[in-house]
């Protein structure tokens, strides 16, 4: 194997890395939310409580959506083929759908949970 050969292979794995990295997040958000459920459901049967949970839940997609970008990125950066193109464009398109969606709901949370708080 020569040095090309090392470097697509190194490249590869830093590719690999940064989508893995991407999808951990995603995991960790929705079991430390499953958790988070848990506990607080069986302490409190109030809505409300769960509110603060989704709202959090709701950010860890959109980061991990983030990583899963930069992976399609880095893949395409080298000599992006029209069929890569058309990959990231379709995940970019999709990513920013779901963040404009997640950061429209997150808002209108946010602001249940304000005007749910007692005034001082």
């Amino acid at each position: 194997m020569g040095v090309e050969g090392i470097l697509h292979h190194d490249y590869q794995a830093l590719v690999t890395a940064v989508e893995i990295a991407g999808a951990v997040v995603i995991f960790v958000g929705a079991a430390w939310a499953a958790l988070r459920f848990v506990v607080e459901g069986l302490r409190h049967r109030s809505a409300a409580v769960f509110t603060p949970i989704r709202l959090s839940l709701g950010r860890f997609p959109t980061l991990g959506l983030e990583f899963q970008l930069a992976a399609h990125i880095l893949r395409t950066a080298g000599s992006p083929t029209f069929d890569q193109i058309g990959q990231l464009a379709a995940v970019a398109a999709i990513r920013t759908a779901l963040n404009h969606f997640l950061g429209r709901e997150i808002r209108q949370e946010q602001r249940q949970v304000r005007e749910a708080e007692p005034a001082p």
